[in-house]
């Protein structure tokens, strides 16, 4: 087989890309030839790079970035040159360029779609494109989610469920650096430390996070990582709610810290209180390091899937400040009740999560179009 990665942008910043790159790259490893075609706006980005001897990147320039989408007349190009290469695409969905791609090539062969998520946010965008997305979910031989939750729920997939299979995401497990923990936890001496990870915008529901330090006593202290528009806002809520000693931002993290923190931390929370937020990978990768989770029941999201309520952790109503602080305290303060929840978070994401799974079952979709 010869398959085609192709959407979304480079280098990797998002769940999408990242999936994308880990499938190229774990397909091409278990001896699939498996390229990935997408775009990017920076100059030194630009350009095709062999990853492995089955495996070439190919990054398009693209003039704009429009609405989270890339403008790149030249990946409409590459496609159409390369259409007749491949016996798969695999196209990752939303991503209207991709798709435009995929439409004007011509390409004859199998298409998997993988609906990663539905377009939420961008409704006129939404109106543009709602003709093409209805041509990509015509002609996918197999629609792909990352959880069957939301391969139910979208309204979109309603009438082509016959299609439709699940493909959990899957990651290598996080390699905890475990001095840099100590330190943090040095620094952090006494407290039960919760980590959040996540660009600050809304959909995050980062505010209910902060909220929930007021229902907490002092033993306690909430870690947020990430930079985004909201910063100043929640800067100013935690400065007026007088939190400044139990929440902290700390702005963007490299690698290297994010190992630290998730090795530090007590246990990880996705405050997120939109279906914007899919799946959320940052939960296994906390599961991966034995982390329990304690996460949202967002109406149509896989978020709740993903953490198995009172196993890998507890799943809480959005945007409840008091029911998060609860769950905080119903898992940090009975020594046995913790060691039930990491336990049980390790076990999960061993059981489903590993990237080893994820492309053994992708491999399997592949086979059976």
């Amino acid at each position: 087989m010869k398959i085609l990665q192709l959407g979304k942008f480079y280098p990797i910043r998002g769940g999408v890309e990242k999936v994308m790159y880990d499938l190229m790259t774990g397909l091409s490893a278990m001896g699939v030839h498996c390229d990935m075609l997408c775009a990017a706006c920076e100059k030194e980005e630009i350009g095709d790079r062999d990853i492995n001897e089955r495996a070439r990147l190919m990054c398009m320039r693209a003039f704009a970035k429009v609405k989270a989408t890339m403008i790149s007349p030249a990946m409409i190009f590459r496609m159409r040159r390369i259409r007749k290469d491949y016996d798969i695409v695999h196209v990752h969905h939303p991503d209207p360029m991709a798709c435009l791609a995929l439409w004007l090539s011509g390409y004859k062969g199998k298409v998997a779609l993988h609906w990663h998520s539905d377009i939420l946010k961008q409704k006129k965008l939404l109106k543009l494109y709602q003709p093409l997305q209805s041509w990509l979910i015509k002609r996918a031989d197999a629609i792909i989610g990352t959880s069957p939750v939301y391969l139910k729920a979208s309204p979109w997939l309603k009438d082509v469920q016959d299609k439709t299979v699940c493909l959990p995401i899957g990651i290598v497990p996080l390699d905890v650096d475990y001095e840099g923990a100590a330190k943090l936890r040095e620094e952090y001496k006494g407290k039960k430390i919760i980590f959040s990870l996540g660009r600050l915008v809304p959909y995050k529901g980062y505010k209910y996070l902060i909220d929930s330090a007021r229902h907490l006593d002092d033993s306690y202290v909430i870690l947020i990582g990430g930079g985004g528009p909201l910063k100043g806002n929640l800067k100013e809520q935690i400065e007026a709610s007088g939190l400044q000693d139990k929440v902290k931002l700390l702005g963007f993290l490299e690698d290297s810290e994010v190992s630290a923190y998730f090795g530090a931390c007590d246990l990880f929370c996705m405050s997120s209180v939109y279906a914007t937020e899919a799946f959320g990978i940052v939960q296994i990768e906390a599961m991966s390091a034995g982390k329990p989770v304690v996460a949202t029941k967002i109406p149509g999201s896989g978020v709740s899937w993903v953490n198995e309520h009172k196993g890998s952790g507890v799943n809480v109503k959005p945007k409840d400040s008091e029911a998060l602080a609860k769950a905080f305290r119903h898992i940090l303060e009975s020594p046995d009740t913790y060691t039930s929840y990491s336990e049980q978070a390790s076990q999960r994401y061993w059981t489903m999560f590993t990237k080893t799974k994820m492309i053994e079952k992708c491999i399997e979709i592949y086979k059976n179009l």
